[in-house]
């Protein structure tokens, strides 16, 4: 028989037939996978798919541990503040770490002085030490309870050392009704120029009830 004989056309068929299969079964098997990819990247979002106006965007995700910002980070005022100045987040940053609750300077009262205080500071300008106050509380408590408005019905007396009248009293400063300190400078005048000083008066006010 030649070599080069006439293949049979059977034969011929058969094989066509299975190139046909086998290309069909990889075509088949590219276009699924082209339609997964395809699939999975219609799931994505567009990365040009933002809302228009923002003035910032957000940092990108990546992979790694997530940045903590410290206390210390918080405590740093932002540059459109003034140094000393907090928001509430920076304060509220603070308040947790170091333990204490923040709160704004308020500016302290004084308080004003006593009638007693007042005759303290007044001795001095009578040339009498603080030692002579001893006497002196005694005396006007007796007389006034160191009440400003204090009035005898009786004799007319009035304020703290008990003037009579107590217009007098005018004389040593403003408001002698109610001024502590007009009606305690009138006394002290008083007690110096008719006792010399505060013990003398109390000893008269011992001896014969006034003074």
């Amino acid at each position: 028989m030649s070599p080069f004989r006439t293949p049979s056309p059977v034969s011929s068929v058969k094989i066509h037939r299975a190139l046909i299969g086998s290309a069909v079964a990889i075509a088949a098997v590219v276009a699924g996978t082209l339609g997964a990819w395809s699939a999975g990247a219609a799931a994505q979002p567009a990365a040009i798919a933002r809302p228009a106006g923002l003035v910032g965007e957000a940092s990108p995700v990546r992979s790694g541990p997530a940045q903590i910002p410290s206390a210390q980070s918080a405590s740093q005022p932002s540059a459109g503040r003034q140094a000393g100045e907090l928001d509430a987040f920076s304060a509220t940053a603070l308040s947790s770490a170091s333990g204490k609750v923040l709160h704004a300077p308020q500016g302290k009262s004084k308080a004003a002085p006593t009638p007693r205080q007042i005759a303290r500071r007044l001795l001095r300008h009578f040339h009498w030490s603080r030692r002579q106050f001893r006497y002196l509380d005694p005396l006007w408590n007796r007389e006034s309870s160191w009440n400003v408005r204090a009035y005898n019905g009786y004799s007319g007396a009035y304020g703290i050392p008990q003037a009579v009248p107590g217009s007098k009293m005018a004389s040593a400063g403003q408001r002698w009704r109610t001024s502590a300190a007009t009606q305690i400078r009138w006394g002290l005048r008083y007690i110096k120029d008719r006792y010399g000083s505060p013990r003398a008066a109390w000893e008269h006010e011992l001896a014969t009830g006034w003074y």
